[in-house]
């Protein structure tokens, strides 16, 4: 049999998680990725993990947070609802301690808006409350019933429960009178469904209904967008520099104020699949989603792709905006609630709750609080060449010395990743490394896992290096 020898494929440059176009199309593409950053740009690096903060005032699903800062950017209170309880933490350091007037519909998430200092909050059942200490609330007259709220131009706007947007007097979150020289007011968003979400973007107020329309005011008019494709979730939106992102059924939008753009192609096997192993439908109602610097997390549940068949439990979706990719995160614990917020020394911190109560923080450590974390990426490459069998030689990969990432390999003519056949190359300790394959490896294509799961050390993963024969049949 004829054979051609053109030298090694080089692979430097490490993108993100890609199982939606044609895999022949691609060489070296990654199918598979859980539990690693990018970083630095063009490698991979396993992420870190995080520990406990502050501790369980109770036992309940932690639904949501919000970041009271006053004007001054040094003082602040962290507010966690859980349970039937609205409790606050100083300066992010101090328990959990339920706020006077703080009882809460049990279950219940709680909205907020900061104008001037005051702080005003509610369930959507109970009366709409406010502060300007963050400990102690106080019933709101004749302020709607309300679960979202929004500062827009130097008013409060808050979401009824039906289709009723109201807004408060100028330069007064705690006036809602209609009469004299207040001027606070209400109308009526048209269109299917209730309200969901209120959000600013390009400078206009943001509503999204439960039917997934969206409209934009201004303070003077009401455009309808003439869009189905808002959020599903109120609790999914997340904002880099005043751009939205959001989730729904059919996928990952983009929002900067003119029309959503579906920014999730690489992973939409994972939204909805010939198998029917994507996002779980009753999931999208509640997905909570945060930005955290440039990065968009979302907790989704347990999802499979339909591509490699495989499954990860606790999904976090995670796309960096600034590198326009995706990749998976498989936590130890499930994230019910987000919040992305600056702490006393000036540093963005990320915290999350979950089912139990409890709190974390992501930090430097290397587990997820006392967990290891298992990370593995795989890759399928066909050598620029899909239709020609090759004897595969060797792979070099490089890594950070010291690390206890694993290398795998399995040789295949076809795309059926369940059927593969996987031979181990050895451990990457030496950081560069190379491995020769047995003299019988030969295939149309070649998948490469790299994994590890230890809880003393990450890994770094700067690149690859193939060489192989063309294997020519005249």
């Amino acid at each position: 049999m004829p054979q051609t020898y053109e030298g090694p494929h080089q692979y430097f440059n490490v993108g993100g998680i890609n199982t939606y176009v044609n895999p022949i199309s691609q060489d070296g593409v990654m199918i598979h990725a859980v539990n690693v950053i990018s970083w630095p740009y063009g490698a991979k690096t396993k992420r870190t993990g995080y520990s406990t903060f502050l501790g369980t005032p109770d036992t309940a699903q932690v639904n949501s947070f919000i970041d009271y800062h006053k004007n001054d950017d040094t003082t602040f209170k962290l507010l966690r609802a859980s349970g039937s309880a609205l409790y606050y933490s100083a300066q992010g350091t101090g328990a959990w301690t339920v706020a006077t007037n703080g009882t809460i519909a049990n279950g219940s998430a709680v909205g907020g808006a900061v104008l001037d200092n005051t702080l005003i909050v509610g369930d959507g059942s109970g009366s709409t409350r406010h502060t300007t200490d963050g400990i102690t609330f106080t019933n709101t007259s004749l302020a709607p019933i309300a679960s979202d709220f929004l500062e827009f131009q130097n008013r409060i706007y808050a979401m009824g429960t039906a289709s009723d947007w109201f807004y408060s007097t100028t330069n007064d979150a705690t006036n809602w009178n209609t009469s004299g020289t207040s001027d606070s007011s209400s109308f009526k968003v048209p269109g299917a469904g209730k309200l969901l979400k209120t959000f600013k973007a390009a400078d206009r107020d943001i509503a999204c209904k439960t039917s997934g329309r969206m409209y934009k005011w201004d303070g003077y008019n009401l455009v309808d967008m003439t869009t189905r494709y808002g959020p599903s979730s109120p609790y999914c939106i997340g904002e880099v520099e005043d751009f939205r992102f959001f989730t729904n059924q059919y996928g990952d939008f983009g929002f900067g104020g003119s029309k959503p753009t579906l920014i999730s192609n690489a992973i939409q096997r994972q939204f909805y699949n010939i198998n029917g192993g994507g996002i779980q439908g009753t999931a999208f109602s509640t997905i909570p989603g945060i930005c955290h610097f440039y990065d968009y997390l979302k907790s989704v549940g347990t999802v499979t792709d339909d591509f490699t068949g495989r499954t990860i439990n606790n999904t976090i979706q995670k796309y960096d905006f600034q590198k326009n990719e995706y990749l998976n995160w498989d936590m130890a614990t499930k994230p019910t609630a987000w919040l992305s917020y600056k702490d006393a020394t000036g540093y963005q911190q990320l915290i999350f709750g979950d089912a139990s109560g409890q709190c974390y923080k992501f930090d430097t450590s290397f587990s997820d609080n006392g967990t290891a974390i298992p990370s593995e990426m795989v890759f399928v490459f066909n050598f620029g060449k899909p239709h020609y069998d090759k004897k595969w030689n060797w792979w070099r990969g490089f890594f950070n010395p010291g690390c206890q990432a694993k290398v795998q390999i399995a040789c295949s003519d076809t795309y059926t990743y369940p059927t593969l056949r996987w031979f181990d190359l050895g451990d990457t300790t030496d950081g560069e490394v190379e491995f020769r394959f047995p003299n019988d490896s030969r295939s149309k294509l070649l998948f490469v896992r790299i994994y590890e799961s230890s809880n003393n050390a990450r890994y770094t993963f700067y690149g690859q290096s193939i060489d192989a024969q063309i294997q020519i049949q005249i």
